[in-house]
């Protein structure tokens, strides 16, 4: 009898003692579940820390998933906004920079992880120093999945359109090496689309002429095909290699448009034919290197190169639709041969409580342009940017303190006319973070960056867009400073998880288009403005409506900006956000998305990225899944600007005939022991400019 008592006390101390085992020996970041016969013990599936809100997937989001952009939005993280159909990752309407294991990846790569490989997500909202000014930082962490290689494959073809993704991907393990290869194939082939659009100029002399667009039609095509070979070498807690080779091949992407075009000082009708498009070829290799040393030093050396050989275009004709007359016939064909090679190296030391990071970077790129419409003329641009930053951080009890600076060096020159310009510009950046409980936390940050002006805005060589607008870069523009001042506040309620912000953003000399007259034509130029400001409130909650069941997110975003120029200073304000709804049960998911796109001030013109929906059902079983969805089942498909010019005032929407059913089958099958993946602590920028060519 007293060994029954006894055993029974030991293990109930054995209950009560390992989750705090668990947690003594797992970082502070670690999601541990502990099972004694029925009691489960879980840590919340989102951790806030210091500098950003780590998320946990849960067991549901895992088996209702068949990729890694799957899990991702299984995860309704409230600001983010992902898109498996589209292929797109965005944030309150912004660019998200998107890592696997710390080092830069593609929204292709993201879809090849395996979802029971993940094991973590970091989301960070308030990027460092080392993310050389990235708006937000989406960083997806893998762990060591039970196989020891996989094959997935997926097809996601349209009903009533050529539209569609199709995807493989097959990695092998030989003992502390990854391989993997892979390819991925996007299909936008002759959408439907029209263009509403008018505009009205207003010559020197005060006289006005309205162009008014009545649309007959037009297609949109994005054809891309990618296809790569990733080679990894891991020697736990002393040795990391990686190494990638990547072919991308934009095969198609234009717009083009046909319409009657009305003058308000004529009454006939001219028929107009305009488009514009690209076509190119990328082949890119990575290669990176982490050495770890005794105290917990490290060193990381990461090297990138990039080619890119393609071509960009744009057509515009008017023609007097009973005799064929052409009234005017433009232009332009640009072929590209551009290089960019980019090498980082940081040295890391870690205290218990303290981190440094030192680092330098060097980016280079060579641009070769040949404009065919200009007797072949050939323009030869030669960029470098040099980068110098340290960043350091420690904890003190409840607060988290961040400093860093940083200077950047950047350059670029027109051998043709040596022109050009050069400058040293400062980056400094802090912040704090107030934890006051686990459930709630409140951080203020300080950021600043640099941004130079790109190869379309400084070539001097005239494009002509219709017939009496041109556009002209300025070689003389100088490399623009920002400056963000942020106030977050994070909170963890039974069921509803969320954050508030502020934010606070000033340019003073944002690179922006300038329009004058020159004789009878009208140019556009860009400049280094007087300034831009905004400021945004956000509020992103993502609520458990029904536990395992029925969840909600999304986010809602107010603006006001101000912009200031060569004779001009504009406001604007407006609402914006996203939402999304999913109910999942007994293997299937269903999931609708609305998003209304960000109306946003820039130089002078407002404008708006897609105002999209899409609704999808989805069933898993085994190794398959099987999916049917609509695009666009509601509200109208949009894209467009408003320009506000004293000279040339339009307003532009872009309709697309979206609204296409579609069906999905993905399968994935694992097998064997596969190691982890390399995890880059770095990651360089060595993407090769291109060539763009003016349009309305």
């Amino acid at each position: 009898m007293t060994m029954k008592i006894l055993n029974k006390s030991m293990m109930v101390a054995v209950a009560i003692a390992l989750p705090a085992i668990a947690s003594a020996q797992e970082p502070s970041d670690s999601i541990t579940a502990q099972e004694l016969q029925e009691i489960v013990i879980e840590a919340p599936k989102i951790i806030r820390k210091a500098d950003m809100d780590v998320l946990y997937p849960s067991k549901s989001a895992v088996e209702n998933s068949k990729n890694g952009m799957q899990l991702l939005n299984n995860l309704m993280i409230p600001t983010l906004t992902v898109n498996d159909v589209m292929g797109s990752i965005s944030a309150s309407g912004q660019a998200v920079q998107v890592r696997i294991n710390g080092r830069e990846a593609t929204v292709e790569q993201i879809r090849s992880l395996l979802p029971e490989s993940i094991k973590r997500v970091e989301w960070i909202d308030n990027p460092g120093l080392r993310y050389n000014g990235a708006a937000y930082v989406l960083n997806v962490i893998t762990s060591n999945p039970s196989a020891g290689g996989s094959l997935m494959v997926s097809a996601q073809p349209a009903l009533t359109a050529r539209f569609g993704n199709y995807f493989a991907d097959v990695k092998l393990n030989t003992g502390k090496s990854q391989w993997s290869v892979g390819a991925t194939y996007k299909m936008t082939d002759d959408i439907k689309a029209h263009r509403d659009y008018n505009e009205t100029f207003t010559y020197p002399d005060g006289q006005s002429l309205t162009r008014a667009e009545q649309p007959l039609g037009g297609s949109v095509d994005d054809n891309r095909a990618s296809a790569w070979l990733t080679y990894s070498y891991i020697n736990p807690d002393t040795t990391v290699f990686y190494a990638s080779l990547q072919g991308s091949r934009n095969i198609s992407a234009k717009e083009k448009y046909e319409g009657m075009l009305r003058l308000s000082n004529d009454g006939s009708d001219i028929y107009l034919d305009n488009g514009n498009g690209s076509q190119g070829t990328t082949p890119s290799f990575s290669a990176y290197f982490e050495q770890h040393f005794p105290q917990k030093q490290t060193l990381v050396v990461d090297f990138g190169a990039s080619l890119y050989n393609g071509h960009s275009f744009s057509n515009y004709q008017e023609l007097m639709p009973e005799t064929a007359n052409v009234l005017t016939d433009v232009s332009t064909y640009i072929t590209d041969r551009n290089q960019a090679y980019a090498v980082e190296a940081d040295y890391i030391k870690q205290w218990n409580m303290k981190r440094l990071t030192v680092g330098a970077s060097y980016n280079a790129n060579r641009n070769r342009s040949t404009y065919r419409k200009l007797d072949n003329s050939v323009f030869h641009q030669k960029q470098d940017k040099a980068y110098f930053f340290a960043e350091y951080y420690q904890r003190v009890n409840n607060f988290t303190f961040t400093a860093g600076a940083g200077a950047q060096y950047t350059s670029f020159r027109f051998r043709e006319s040596n022109q050009g310009n050069s400058s040293w510009n400062f980056r400094p950046q802090a912040s704090v973070t107030y934890s006051i409980n686990s459930n709630h936390r409140l951080r203020l940050g300080f950021s600043s960056w640099q941004t130079a002006p790109s190869l379309a805005e400084t070539n001097i060589a005239p494009q002509q867009i219709d017939g009496f607008q041109w556009q002209i870069g300025n070689p003389n523009l100088k490399t623009s400073n920002s400056y963000m001042l942020s106030f977050r506040y994070s909170f963890s309620l039974p069921r509803v998880d969320g954050t508030f912000g502020v934010r606070a953003f000033s340019s003073p000399d944002a690179i922006t288009p300038r329009l004058y007259w020159e004789d009878d034509r009208l140019i556009t130029t860009f400049e280094n403005s007087r300034g831009f400001q905004n400021i945004v409130f956000n509020l992103s909650p993502q609520v458990e409506i029904i536990p395992e069941w029925l969840a909600a997110a999304g986010s809602i975003e107010y603006r006001a900006e101000r912009m200031k120029g060569s004779g001009y200073s504009l406001y604007n304000h407006n609402w914006s956000g996203n939402a999304q709804l999913m109910l999942s049960h007994y293997g299937f998911v269903l999931s609708a998305q609305y998003t209304k796109s960000a109306r946003t001030l820039y130089g002078e013109r407002i404008s708006w990225h897609e105002d999209l929906s899409i609704i999808d059902l989805s069933y898993n079983w085994n190794k398959w899944q099987f999916g049917v969805g609509m695009l666009m089942p509601f509200g109208k498909y949009d894209q467009g600007s408003k320009q506000l010019n004293h000279y040339n005032s339009n307003v532009k929407h872009m309709r697309v005939d979206l609204r296409i059913p579609y069906i999905s089958v993905s399968y994935n099958l694992q097998w064997g022991r596969q190691k982890r993946g390399a995890k880059k602590l770095i990651d360089v920028d060595a993407n090769a400019d291109r060539s763009s060519t003016g349009g309305r």
